[in-house]
């Protein structure tokens, strides 16, 4: 397997004034940083990013609307992945007071994470020019390399203000087993015939969607891509049983872009695999920091292996 890293942070918030927080804040997050990266990292200020010159040297688009191949039509690449994921804090509705703090994790995906002082540096802005409808100012206290893992360090700040380089890390290798269970944590959008599945969604569905996002964001934001043999990798997974528990999770959320209300759904509760996984293992193993199918910059998609007793 292609060499890809991927590396999760946790960004530690306080509010210093009231906020809403709606069933799912990952859009939210996602338009904020959005607005702030753009206005860090733009130098010609223009209103389009396409007739810049910079467009292709630029961060903002290399991070967060990744152009397609000079040499190709957009249409043969309509579905690049940008190099970021955002997971917000856990569903549900609440209002946060002022004073109290909240966290939420961005995974820096390949070349991407080259960029984390930049994308400190946005955050920053994006909590100061404030968050949700009611643009609630808030600030940053600290960021925390993979939290939850052995490698877990605070990296900002330090006693100088400044960024601690992360240590190296890269996840322990899953052992050889047959079988695997998933947590689906954020709301799950996988399409068959432009459906989005639920209890009709197998083995074959999820790798496959899993393989795709891999490879997709190896060859665009990774080094030294060379093409799998997707063929081989689909019919393995077709010889792959699925058992779930799931349920819809559905909600609304407005587009600032499009100027209106959207609605997105998705499923979450437990996906059981069970066949010969050992050419998915590894891919299983990092879709748990990249997350699958759509929509997954918004933090959808999220799932974490069960550990088996």
């Amino acid at each position: 397997m292609n060499d890809l890293p991927a590396h999760r942070y946790q960004f530690n918030c306080r509010v210093l004034q009231p906020l809403n927080l709606n069933l799912y804040s990952g859009s939210m997050l996602r338009g904020a940083f959005g607005r702030a990266l753009r206005k860090s990292a733009c130098v010609t200020r223009g209103n389009d990013c396409k007739a810049c010159l910079l467009y292709r040297q630029c961060a903002y688009p290399r991070i967060f609307e990744t152009p397609p191949p000079a040499n190709a039509a957009f249409q043969a690449f309509s579905e690049i992945p940008n190099p970021f994921v955002i997971e917000p804090p856990p569903m549900g509705r609440r209002q946060l007071q002022a004073g109290a703090s909240f966290s939420f994790n961005m995974v820096l995906i390949g070349r991407a994470v080259d960029e984390l002082p930049l994308v400190i540096h946005a955050w920053q802005t994006a909590l100061k020019a404030g968050l949700g409808a009611q643009h609630a100012e808030a600030e940053l206290t600290d960021v925390v390399f993979e939290p939850g893992q052995p490698a877990e360090q605070r990296i900002y700040p330090d006693a100088d203000n400044r960024l601690t380089p992360a240590p190296p890390f890269k996840p322990e290798p899953l052992p050889a087993v047959d079988r695997i269970t998933l947590h689906l944590q954020t709301p799950l959008r996988i399409k068959r015939h432009g459906k989005v599945l639920s209890n009709a969604l197998r083995g074959k569905d999820f790798l496959v969607a899993l393989v795709r996002r891999f490879y997709l964001l190896q060859e665009f934001h990774g080094r030294d891509y060379q093409v799998p043999d997707f063929k081989a990798l689909a019919h393995a997974a077709e010889n792959i049983e699925a058992e779930h528990q799931l349920n819809w999770c559905q909600w609304d959320r407005y587009s600032s872009r499009q100027k209106q209300t959207m609605t997105f759904g998705g499923v979450i509760g437990t996906l059981r695999l069970e066949g010969d996984l050992m050419p998915f293992l590894p891919l299983l193993q990092q879709g748990q920091w990249l997350h699958v199918g759509n929509k997954t910059s918004f933090g959808m998609g999220h799932y974490a292996i069960v550990p088996t007793l």
